[in-house]
């Protein structure tokens, strides 16, 4: 099988954080051809860098410096109260870069501003990319190209799926729904497994059992053609099992509080948008 061409066409790229996210991202650019030697990296944490470099060959940097102007595309994957110190600290070294960044919270106006580079993608990746299965959204600012956007699809395609939204303010409803969502995912598993148990099976049997039926679930509805409500219409026959279970939930409210709970995290996430704009500590 040949390995994809829009990987193995990408420049040099350079990761401004070497934590989870970006190891998730370094490994799949790794895992399929982007050479290490074509990756740099600035992580201030010593256990992080010696991560980097067991695991993908790479020496990563204490600070930024010269070595990240060569990276033709940065990935920014830190903290987003560090932001704009690190974006201090890289600026002069990055002017040619196209800026890929996957802080949360951290809106494109005030990384264009501590940057100076109107060259800006924002993405809303999550957890799942950890496994090659994340699910990410994508918001570029109009100064990015056509030919620009593609690489940054060839990124974020090594750790799971994407789609691009038209508005920035979209990402705050990809957060609560995908950024968060694994959250929900776990929550459910635990309650699943958690009644397992209370019926008499062993927390192996109710644990695999209840993660089985999510992965099998998922796929099923990943594969069909039909919507959501067709899949478990299909699955519920009026006075069965499953027919009981659906109107317990219905009498206790769990799909309004569920959209509820959605709508919370969405504000949220528009609030930590709004405090990351405002805050002396990230303001120019």
């Amino acid at each position: 099988m040949s390995l994809p061409t829009s990987v193995l066409s990408l420049p040099a790229i350079a990761f401004m954080g070497g934590g989870n996210m970006a190891s998730a991202i370094i490994g799949g650019l790794v895992r399929q051809g982007h050479p290490a030697s074509q990756i740099e990296v600035v992580e201030p944490w010593e256990q992080a860098r010696e991560a980097l470099r067991q695991n993908y060959g790479i020496a990563a940097q204490a600070e930024a410096g010269p070595a990240l102007q060569r990276a033709r595309i940065v990935v920014w994957a830190v903290k987003p109260q560090t932001f704009k110190d690190a974006a201090a600290q890289a600026r002069a070294h990055t002017q040619d870069a196209l800026h890929l960044s996957v802080a949360a919270g951290i809106r494109s106006d005030s990384i264009a501003q501590w940057l100076a580079s109107e060259r800006i993608v924002r993405t809303m990746p999550n957890t799942p990319a950890l496994v090659g299965k994340g699910m990410s959204a994508l918001y570029a600012r109009p100064g990015v190209s056509q030919d620009e956007r593609q690489s940054v699809e060839a990124i974020m395609a090594t750790t799971g799926e994407y789609l691009w939204v038209d508005s920035e303010k979209q990402l705050d409803a990809v957060t609560a729904l995908s950024g968060s969502g694994p959250a929900y995912v776990f929550y459910f598993l635990e309650a699943m497994a958690r009644a397992g148990t209370a019926m008499g099976l062993s927390a192996e049997q109710a644990h695999q059992l209840a993660v089985g039926t999510f992965v099998g679930a998922s796929e099923l509805a990943r594969c069909s053609d039909e919507p959501p409500a067709v899949l478990r219409e299909r699955v519920t026959s009026k006075g069965g099992t499953t027919y009981a279970a659906l109107q317990s939930l219905a009498r206790d409210g769990v799909a309004d509080a569920f959209e509820r709970a959605m709508r919370a995290s969405e504000q949220r996430a528009h609030e930590l948008g709004e405090e990351g704009a405002s805050s002396p500590s990230m303001r120019s």
